[in-house]
């Protein structure tokens, strides 16, 4: 019986842009970097959207809870496409599709139309799971933990550079006489989609599926298998109770770090009465620690696994988790502004730190549908996101309408520090909550086993991880 093999990198040189792993490793990072940038795009000018076209306070929970939505059923489908057509033709066309509607937000004229469009905008969050896939094919298991979490918390800071870009477009747009100020924002959404358009075409062009070239040339060649099974391997993906629990355990770090991300504005100014622009501040440096802390997930998964073999890859998975949960239930119960900023900023390393060690799990699971599993567990993350924000909108809501009946007829100064203290007590409880089922999700990984095989197959590489920032 004829073997083939396909080709992976044992090193990450990232300065050496000749090697195709490396070209593909940035290409895929920036493309994953522009749809976080666009998907959140639009939240810096939330309050000019909310004035232009009149959005009440329900349509905004809407917007955010659609953008999380519509992710979902994109990332689940996207990666059954990504195990059939190969990652490059995948990751090109949601590239140019998931750009229109980017675009088309800055001409909407109503709340409706506004919706649909964030909607359909959080289809470009399934990049995450293409991103995986193609770096999980590009390198190999001693190093692959690594260069997955680098690739997606580079790709992540895109989600936290919209604050500082997104701002700086309009202010551009508006000195170079292109628009006024009120509409800034939706020329600034413009040029986000037609950036992300335009890197579809570099995608096409300059990556290829694997070292050993593109799925179609392999397949004409014999060297891949047809796709006459995929349907058999995804049944087989989904009976397999090792992808939901790491559906649920995404759903914990990465789900978690969404509605952290997007509450913790107002919780900080609630709790801690800090200024708007300050607490947006910390939020950013919240969102900038992708930078390191979730390689460094990757890499202490690989470093384990390389040492303990895959059951390895979940111990420090599950001890990760933990931590995480510890940190948003003790940061809960704070109410010094230090302390407070302290455990903030441990919670953020390990809930990063935790989803690299996710995907430091993921490549090894099924090899043969890596797409199917990554598609499902990213698919988690939203899910986590988008019955967080449930909760926390469900319980401050509640809290807030108890404290504005409970002082009507007061000042307005009163009704809104009421309000403000209310909301800040319901959230506060509700991170806690959260908290407590991250720790369930730790408790819960350790059930995650191998076979014998899986790990003798994978203990044939035993090199260390290797990142290489100079050109050799």
């Amino acid at each position: 019986m004829k073997t083939n093999t396909i080709e992976k990198s044992t090193k990450m040189e990232l300065l050496n842009l000749k090697s195709i792993s490396t070209r593909t490793f940035w290409i895929t990072s920036i493309s994953f970097f522009l749809c976080f940038f666009a998907w959140f795009g639009i939240v810096p000018f939330m309050p000019d959207v909310v004035k232009d076209l009149g959005l009440t306070p329900d349509q905004k929970w809407n917007s955010i809870i659609l953008a999380v939505s519509g992710t979902v059923f994109a990332r689940l489908l996207i990666g059954k496409l990504t195990d059939k057509y190969g990652p490059r033709l995948c990751y090109t066309w949601l590239l140019i599709i998931g750009a229109i509607p980017v675009i088309l937000i800055g001409f909407v004229q109503t709340p409706l139309q506004f919706l649909i469009c964030r909607l359909f905008i959080g289809f470009i969050g399934a990049s995450f799971v293409i991103t995986q896939v193609h770096t999980s094919i590009m390198f190999a298991p001693s190093i692959v933990g690594t260069a997955n979490a680098t690739s997606a918390g580079w790709g992540n800071l895109g989600g936290g550079a919209n604050r500082l870009g997104m701002p700086i477009i309009a202010a551009a747009v508006v000195s170079f006489g292109i628009a006024e100020q009120a509409d800034a924002w939706r020329y600034s959404m413009i040029i986000a989609g037609t950036i992300c358009f335009l890197m579809g075409i570099v995608y096409f062009f300059f990556t290829q599926d694997t070292l050993n070239g593109n799925f179609k040339e392999l397949k004409e060649k014999g060297q891949m298998p047809t796709t006459k099974k995929d349907q058999v391997r995804f049944l087989e993906v989904l009976k397999d109770y090792r992808v939901w629990i790491l559906f649920f355990v995404y759903a914990s770090s990465f789900g978690i770090e969404l509605t952290v991300y997007g509450t913790m504005d107002d919780y900080l100014q609630n709790t801690f009465q800090l200024k708007r622009v300050t607490a947006g501040n910390i939020v950013l440096s919240f969102a900038l620690m992708n930078i390191f802390a979730r390689t460094l997930g990757g890499f202490f998964g690989d470093r384990f696994g390389n040492k303990y073999g895959l059951r390895g890859r979940v111990i420090f998975l599950s001890l990760i988790l933990a931590l995480e949960g510890v940190m948003l239930a003790t940061f809960s119960n704070i109410t010094t502004l230090s302390l407070g900023i302290a455990f903030l900023i441990a919670f953020s390393l390990t809930v990063q730190m935790a989803e690299g060690a996710t995907f430091s799990v993921v490549p090894f699971i099924n090899k043969k549908a890596i797409g199917s599993i990554s598609g499902i567990v990213g698919a988690g993350g939203n899910v986590g996101a988008f019955f967080a924000a449930m909760l926390l909108k469900s319980k401050s809501a509640i809290a807030e309408k108890t404290a504005i009946t409970a002082n009507q007829g007061m000042s307005t100064e009163i009704i809104e520090a009421a309000q403000s203290a209310a909301s800040s007590t319901a959230v506060s409880s509700g991170y806690f909550i959260i908290g407590c089922f991250i720790l369930l999700a730790s408790a819960v990984t350790f059930a995650i086993k191998f076979s014998t095989k899986d790990e003798t197959e994978t203990l044939i590489i035993k090199t260390e991880p290797v990142l290489i920032l100079t050109e050799e």
